[in-house]
């Protein structure tokens, strides 16, 4: 096996490293069929950005807790969440007003927005970076504080925003997500400010990938019934796709 893109090498390490506190240099050399040489130059890559300890001939985790940091994310599923990004920015029409959550799937989106005729509101730095110098994209700024990591706008100002503004699409990320207990957040001040914003937005799109299927996150954003389309990757479960479907919700596979 030989793999050259970068990405998927460092899905891979992140991988490796979950499934063990720590993995030598030869063995990640192995796995993804490069030199270790290149392998070092990943692991220092990872190690800058916060993700794991280099330590002699190996790598150590520095991943802990129940959320994943937003660095490791957007280097996780990057195909599947590309191919979902493709389709959720198929069912933008120009000139809408739309909400664009934070999350590294989201981010996809937004990349395929950049020279379309639209007013965006990014819910987090990630999204902004993307849309600043787009000519056409009308870029609205909630305020807010920013929440460390997720670089998302969270608190009472942020929430204010859709008390004054009204949307017609909200492109909807998710921690987690099932049909009985909906889409739901990790963070509370997060999912506080989701959760104005499905309510400002005349249609929910959600852009989840499979991997989030089924589970619970601590804050509940909103009812799976309250969303309009969900795009989601084949893998998703049948069970779960069937049930959704069943709210009235339509479901886009990629």
């Amino acid at each position: 096996m030989h793999i050259v893109d970068v990405a998927k090498r460092h899905e891979l390490i992140l991988q490796s490293l979950r499934r063990g506190d720590r993995v030598g240099v030869g063995e990640l050399a192995e796995l993804t069929g490069c030199s270790e040489m290149t392998v070092r130059r990943d692991l220092d890559q990872l190690e800058k950005e916060g993700l794991l300890r280099r330590v002699r001939g190996a790598a150590v985790s520095m991943l802990t807790g129940e959320e994943t940091p937003f660095a490791a994310r957007s280097k996780q599923r990057l195909d599947v969440k590309r191919r979902i990004g493709v389709e959720v920015a198929s069912l933008i029409e120009d000139g809408e007003t739309v909400v664009l959550d934070g999350g590294s799937t989201t981010v996809e989106a937004a990349r395929l927005l950049v020279n379309r005729r639209l007013t965006v509101l990014p819910l987090s730095l990630h999204g902004l970076e993307v849309l600043r110098a787009a000519d056409q994209v009308r870029v609205v700024v909630p305020g807010g504080d920013l929440r460390p990591g997720e670089q998302s706008f969270v608190g009472p100002l942020a929430e204010h925003a859709f008390d004054v503004m009204r949307f017609d699409t909200m492109i909807l990320g998710s921690c987690g997500l099932s049909a009985r207990n909906g889409i739901s957040a990790h963070d509370l001040a997060e999912g506080a400010v989701k959760k104005a914003a499905v309510e400002a937005s005349s249609r929910v799109i959600a852009a989840v990938d499979s991997s989030k299927f089924g589970r619970t996150a601590f804050g509940r954003v909103c009812p799976i019934s309250d969303v309009d389309v969900l795009v989601t990757d084949t893998d998703a479960p049948a069970d779960e796709i069937a049930e959704i479907r069943a709210h009235g919700v339509e479901v886009r596979l990629v």
